[in-house]
């Protein structure tokens, strides 16, 4: 019966953050399946780092102390940060709200079986042992990996891009440092799970709150402005708009045909736009809403409209929209209705 006690306190906490933050997500950014698959992805980087690091104490060039202080928190922060970058930059992550979720699930994968090892390995029931594996480490990780994930979406939203490699430093270095400081333990066991608790879950429901509400800004302005657009462009009035105005200033510089793609591909992406804004849009409104039917033939010519123009006509098209970001995040997210 102590083991099975043990057992839950080891795992429950973790998961039970995560399943809290998936339910708080009235939008539905971060679809079950998509969840459980980083749950997976956290466990194999645990796996990952516990060869890692048993080698290295293997090797004796450090003390297992040493190697939890000073080596572990990078190998284990940075190993977890990759699956951030990942996404990122397959445009997984839109927004900070699934920026906090997926983060929080590698960390949540990783803290499984770190302290699944733990309990196959020490055999120890002892309650206050697993309190603060469950509720201090466990925590921590899943705290750490939303930090690194939600710092970098945030950077990425304000220069524009996903490909700096600066966008994801300070989040990691923010990680490894509460990490390294955990577990060091300047304090009790008890008293430094009893700060983790208190503060990192509390941080990240916080972000959580607060990435909601700028999503719903984001919505409200971002709908309006997508179908304002599209009417000049179905009215043959597209140069009474900035993005007619700019494609004006493309004229020298590409064939008229190449210009009449970049306009159907616009119009192609502000249609999508308004469907992934609706999708969630209803959703926040309780109802699950499918891509039209049509929405194969639109992703066909999407990718018709993008082979016919080239990189170089994509790359002058990036001031009216980040083709990187969440223009591609918006067809992700149809594609994960189907």
């Amino acid at each position: 019966m102590n083991g099975l006690l043990a057992l839950i306190i080891a795992l429950l906490p973790v998961l039970g953050l995560l399943l809290g933050l998936i339910l708080l997500d009235s939008y539905k950014l971060v679809p079950l399946r998509s969840a459980v698959a980083m749950i997976v992805a956290g466990a194999l980087v645990a796996l990952l780092c516990y060869l890692i690091l048993g080698a290295w104490l293997e090797a004796g060039t450090l003390t297992a102390v040493e190697l939890s202080h000073y080596v572990a928190p990078w190998i284990e922060e940075i190993a977890k940060g990759v699956l951030v970058v990942w996404l990122i930059r397959t445009a997984g992550i839109g927004f900070l709200v699934d920026a906090t979720i997926y983060g929080f699930a590698i960390g949540a994968g990783f803290a499984v079986v770190e302290n699944l090892s733990y309990f196959l390995l020490l055999e120890t029931t002892e309650v206050g042992f697993w309190i603060v594996r469950g509720f201090g480490t466990a925590v921590l990780h899943g705290g750490t990996v939303a930090l690194v994930a939600v710092t970098a979406r945030f950077l990425a939203d304000r220069t524009g891009s996903e490909l700096r490699w600066s966008i994801y430093v300070p989040g990691l270095l923010l990680a490894v440092f509460i990490h390294s400081l955990y577990n060091q333990f300047l304090v009790s066991p008890r008293t430094s799970t009893v700060i983790v608790l208190l503060a990192l879950p509390a941080l990240v429901f916080v972000v959580f709150r607060i990435s909601e509400a700028a999503t719903r800004d984001w919505l409200g302005i971002g709908f309006d402005t997508d179908c304002e657009l599209l009417e000049l462009i179905n009215e043959g009035r597209i140069t009474d708009s900035h993005v007619g105005g700019y494609l004006e200033t493309l004229r020298d510089r590409f064939p008229g045909r190449a210009i009449a793609d970049m306009i159907c591909l616009i119009r192609l992406h502000l249609e999508l736009s308004i469907q992934a804004k609706g999708l969630l849009i209803a959703r926040q409104s309780g109802f699950e809403v499918e891509p039209s039917a049509d929405f194969e033939a639109q992703l066909e010519e999407l990718r018709f409209l993008e082979r016919s123009i080239g990189r170089t006509g994509m790359l002058a098209l990036r001031p009216i929209f980040n083709v990187d970001s969440r223009e591609l995040w918006q067809v992700q997210l149809l594609l994960n209705r189907r």
